[in-house]
């Protein structure tokens, strides 16, 4: 270097220590969202992160479930602020509808299509989360702080108390959402989302309303005879 020679800035090493935990999220998110989250490993997730350090995973999220609550931490807050926003607005107005809420529930997530940094990788991983056998609720609504708590409360009053207490239409329809969502997500991206969104909207809000019929009622009502102690999984 000559004396008239700038010397480059040497990296910050908190600037490092960000660029590696980045990478490591990026990584982990394409392929929780291709091969699931349990179907694959830390190894494959360093090796795509090109991270050589064999700690690097664990210093920055300690284990697999450090890693996945940091991929959805960097996408539910911008989904919750939306979320937020269109259910002020849907009491501001008075206008509490099922579709109005129905759309607060489907436009934040589907906001996701369009977001270039993992947000379709995103959709895809919470979907797999919501629809597993034994659904992991938990770390998509973390705590009650979570704008879906604000959306059940406004949408109860709307459904019938069996929809709500027994056959669990909400979460149905949270889950319907996410699934149509992934399946848009893991498809070649489109110019226009907004058909889709409007239609799947649609849907929600249909589902929201689908009103209980004879025969599930009488089913309910035979059920409750047989155990009369209410010990019963709910219906879903």
């Amino acid at each position: 270097m000559t004396a008239h020679e700038t010397p480059e800035p040497a990296t910050p090493p908190g600037s490092r220590t960000r660029d590696t935990r980045g990478t490591l999220i990026r990584a982990a998110e394409q392929l929780f969202a291709v091969k699931g989250v349990d179907g694959v490993s830390l190894s494959e997730i360093k090796r795509a992160a090109g991270q050589r350090n064999a700690m690097a995973l664990q210093y920055h999220f300690g284990d697999r479930a450090g890693l996945l609550r940091a991929v959805l931490d960097k996408h539910l807050p911008a989904v919750d602020a939306r979320r937020e926003v269109l259910l002020q607005q849907c009491e501001d107005s008075g206008t509490v509808d099922l579709r109005s809420l129905a759309a607060a529930l489907v436009l934040p997530a589907a906001a996701k299509l369009s977001d270039p940094d993992g947000g379709r990788a995103f959709l895809q991983i919470v979907a797999e989360l919501l629809n597993r056998p034994e659904p992991r609720v938990e770390l998509v609504v973390p705590n009650e702080g979570s704008s879906i708590y604000a959306w059940r409360r406004l949408v109860e009053p709307l459904l019938t108390p069996e929809s709500t207490t027994v056959l669990h239409t909400r979460f149905t329809a949270l889950r319907f959402c996410h699934a149509e969502l992934a399946a848009r997500a893991a498809a070649r991206p489109r110019r226009d989302d907004r058909l889709f969104t409007s239609r799947l909207v649609d849907l929600v809000t249909a589902l929201l309303a689908a009103p209980v019929s004879e025969q599930t009622a009488r089913l309910l009502h035979e059920r409750d005879l047989k155990d009369p102690t209410g010990q019963q999984a709910p219906a879903r």
